[in-house]
């Protein structure tokens, strides 16, 4: 990791004898030469690094932002109560291990930001996910100096991430985004160690760091999906690699196909392997039924502890007078649902709403009738009948006696089908209330049966199908899923599964053969967040960040508004800017080695070598921040602030690259009488405004207190620089 001083001679200057020993400390930190240096300049990093990250680690003593999610995943995991959630699961099990390993009881419910930690053992959490966080930092060192063996470059690299506000305050707190920026960076670090071990192929390091980046990018992938985007950026380095292997003619097919294998093993079936593992112990575990049961399939439940269809012993077939519930048969599908709310003015009939709702609920229950009369008590003697694919039933909605009802009104959202609503009193209707069986790929008069079968509802008279789908109704409908009478009758939004079915007179039946394997609920889970994910909108009157407003910093997100303490999420203007500015140098830098290149014009070896290797690392580095950050132009799902975090952490290396760049390249501009004094000045002017910023802007991250209206604060005043800023 430190530099080779055996390898370093042949191609850097020597330091000068003769000079001061301050100018002698200067000539070896820019020369990067000594070991001694490097690991004291290392080591001054980690030690800033630590003093701010963990400073007040421990406040604000309550949930902040989404601490209220994510640290309910973990109290669900040390309880092992199944949920549903839109990311993988590494992340959350990490948060999960990191309270049950530092005493954390799993008892706090997490309900809402600003709730009281008293009592609470939270700070096991916080001080983990802050430790990953603040790993960044010595990773973006070691990164800058793999790239460009500049001593200078990685400490400025890692100062820009050291001294920003936002990711301190983003790697504070009971969140994933320490994690995933911790597996994003140290992906990119062990690629660039395995690269530099290129010339000891095959030895126990080159096996290690490639070992090490597949571990990375498994884990990059499973806490967020947006970790892909540093997998398809290793895997581009990977390519260029391969393909100048095979491009050197003195290497045999056999050994870059050797090479070739190796790196499949370690940066694609590794990750893949360790993936389904996180996946098979987050199944593992949460075997206790939770909230989040409702959005996956009925013999997916039935493997959850606690849940109606756990170890289920319920009839096979279904009866007239059975009280069933109904599940939309698409993967995240809801139960059938209503209550005594009616549809609003110009939302079709005012009459009782239908929905689909995604957990338990008494309101999911229906008592299926035949068509021309009522069903009896099951205490009577009356014979059992059997409803048969083809048969024309009603279903009425038990706890509010209304029954399943469709005309051709057109639905509240999706105007071009017809509206469902719950009509009639005590299951007393009219003719809209008939629908017809149809049991999917089911033979003549076959018996319905129960979780086995998928059918179908048809209306009677309109011939439409009843259908569930991924819209949501507005606050009136509080934003349960809309259902529909589909006038396309084979949309596969149309097929449902009936659930739990209570019918004393028939014999119970145990449901445990029907149960998935590992694979089939790995498959169904990864549909349920890949729905639950492009089903994330901006919901009513929500106000969301747009893509190019992050760079520029031009508006933060509140991470704590309660009075008395608030923390607001709000990047270091000074190095946000900072960096758009240096990326458009690093541009200017590219065009006029380009420039130089083509006329031929001749530069001295050691200016060349210099130029090439900045501009060959900042343009990794820019590719880099183009894969973490255009992706979301494309995107239709909400999205905030945060996520162009990833993204930054690459712009910042950037720009420490071509401050570097340019730091050494000026005193070669200036008179002779100002080369010696003007990269010191430069450089201590650099890191003084950096430190500078830190500490005016350091309230957002750290806390500020007593601003209630009316309280003159004058540092906070004096830095809200922009009228977007809200703090």
């Amino acid at each position: 990791m430190a530099p080779d001083t055996a390898k370093k001679a042949k191609s850097s200057p020597k330091v000068p004898q003769g000079l001061p020993t301050f100018e002698k400390m200067i000539a070896k930190f820019r020369h990067g030469e000594s070991p001694q240096v490097w690991w004291t300049v290392f080591g001054i990093i980690c030690l800033l690094t630590a003093a701010t990250r963990f400073y007040k680690v421990g406040e604000p003593e309550h949930v902040v932002w989404d601490e209220t999610h994510f640290g309910k995943f973990g109290s669900w995991y040390i309880n092992r109560t199944f949920f549903f959630d839109v990311h993988p699961p590494l992340g959350k099990m990490m948060i999960g291990a990191f309270g049950y390993l530092t005493g954390y009881d799993g008892m706090f419910p997490f309900v809402k930001p600003g709730d009281s930690y008293e009592g609470v053992n939270y700070l096991g959490m916080r001080v983990c996910c802050t430790a990953l966080g603040a790993c960044l930092v010595p990773f973006a060192f070691i990164i800058v100096w793999e790239m460009t063996k500049s001593l200078p470059a990685a400490t400025l690299g890692s100062s820009l991430i050291l001294f920003d506000i936002g990711l301190l305050t983003l790697n504070q707190y009971i969140l994933l985004d320490p994690i995933l920026l911790f597996f994003i960076m140290g992906s990119v670090m062990g690629m660039m160690k395995f690269l530099n071990q290129r010339d000891r192929p095959f030895s126990m390091g080159w096996w290690g760091w490639l070992v090490f980046t597949g571990v990375m990018l498994s884990g990059s992938v499973s806490v967020k999906f947006v970790g892909l985007f540093v997998v398809l950026y290793v895997g581009l380095h990977t390519i260029k690699e391969l393909w100048d292997l095979y491009g050197d003619l003195n290497n045999s097919l056999l050994y870059v196909g050797k090479h070739f294998t190796a790196r499949a093993l370690g940066l694609i079936a590794l990750p893949i392997v360790l993936y389904c593992v996180y996946f098979y112990i987050h199944l593992t575990i949460l075997c206790k039924s939770g909230n989040g049961d409702g959005f996956y399939s009925s013999a997916f439940q039935s493997q959850l502890e606690g849940n109606s269809l756990y170890n289920a012993s319920m009839p096979l077939e279904l009866a007239y007078g059975a009280e069933v519930t109904l599940k939309n048969a698409r993967t995240g599908g809801g139960y059938l649902h209503s209550h005594i709310h009616l549809y609003p003015e110009g939302s079709g009939a005012r009459q009782q709403q239908i929905t689909t709702y995604s957990h338990k609920d008494y309101n999911n229950k229906w008592l299926v009738k035949k068509w021309n009369e009522e069903p009896g008590d099951w205490e009577d003697d009356d014979p059992v009948e059997l409803v048969k694919n083809g048969d024309l039933i009603r279903l009425e909605h038990v706890p509010t006696g209304r029954n399943l009802h469709s005309h051709r009104e057109p639905a509240p959202v999706t105007k071009r089908h017809h509206q469902v609503t719950g009509y009639g009193e005590n299951g007393i209707g009219d003719v809209n209330d008939v629908w017809r069986v149809e049991v999917i790929n089911g033979e003549e008069e076959e018996v319905v049966k129960t979780v086995v079968h998928k059918v179908r509802f048809v209306h009677y008279l309109v011939g439409c199908s009843l259908m569930s789908h991924n819209k949501q109704l507005p606050k009136w409908g509080f934003e349960q899923m809309e259902v529909t009478c589909n006038p396309n009758v084979h949309d596969p939004n149309n097929v449902w599964n009936i659930e739990d079915n209570v019918f004393p007179k028939l014999p119970n039946t145990s449901f445990e053969i029907y149960a998935p394997n590992f694979l089939e609920k790995f498959l169904e889970a990864h549909t349920v967040m890949f729905q639950g994910n492009s089903g994330l909108k901006p919901k009513e009157g929500e106000i969301t960040s747009q893509p190019w407003q992050w760079p520029i910093n031009i508006k933060g997100q509140w991470f704590s508004a309660i009075d008395g303490y608030k923390v607001y999420l709000l990047g270091n203007p000074i190095i946000w800017w900072g960096n758009l500015v240096v990326l458009a140098a690093f541009v200017l830098v590219y065009i006029y080695n380009a420039y130089r290149t083509q006329r031929g014009l001749k530069d001295d070896p050691i200016t060349r070598a210099r130029r090439e290797k900045a501009i060959g690392a900042c343009g990794w580095l820019a590719l880099a921040w183009a894969l973490h950050y255009l992706p979301f132009f494309a995107m239709g799902r909400i999205l905030y602030f945060h996520h162009y975090f990833p993204a930054l952490l690459f712009s910042s290396m950037l720009t420490g690259v071509i401050l570097d760049y340019l730091l050494e390249s000026v005193p070669n501009m200036v008179p002779p009488f100002l080369s010696v004094s003007v990269y010191h000045w430069m450089t201590g002017l650099i890191y003084s405004v950096l430190a500078y910023s830190f500490y005016i802007f350091a309230p957002l991250a750290y806390g500020m207190h007593n601003l209630e209206p009316g309280f003159e604060n004058g540092t906070i005043q004096n830095i809200r620089w922009l009228d977007s800023w809200e703090f």
